[in-house]
């Protein structure tokens, strides 16, 4: 009978991480599915031309200096697209 507890109690502590790691993923991919606009803006924004211009006008000060330009940075929002595009990949062959 005390293994038998002992049991019970491990698969209890599995189910309820098991449960959390689940939740936790539903609330990510909604969160994820949420910012999909957000995405294709930013993929305009990076493809037509615009961030060229915008980064163009940072490099020669034009630029308020208290203006927050993480976007402009030279890498950052191309990680941000790659990342995005490879979890959505990574998602779609799990379905």
């Amino acid at each position: 009978m005390k293994g038998q507890i002992e049991r019970i109690k491990a698969m209890e502590e599995r189910m309820d991480r098991a449960w959390k790691a689940v939740r936790d993923l539903q609330t990510a991919i909604e969160q994820f599915d949420g910012v999909r606009e957000d995405i294709e803006t930013l993929t305009g924004y990076y493809e037509n031309g615009c961030w060229r211009q915008d980064y163009e006008a940072d490099e020669a000060g034009l630029l308020p200096e208290d203006l927050k330009r993480g976007v402009l940075s030279q890498d950052a929002l191309y990680d941000l697209l790659a990342e995005y595009g490879a979890l959505e990949g990574q998602l779609r062959t799990t379905d």
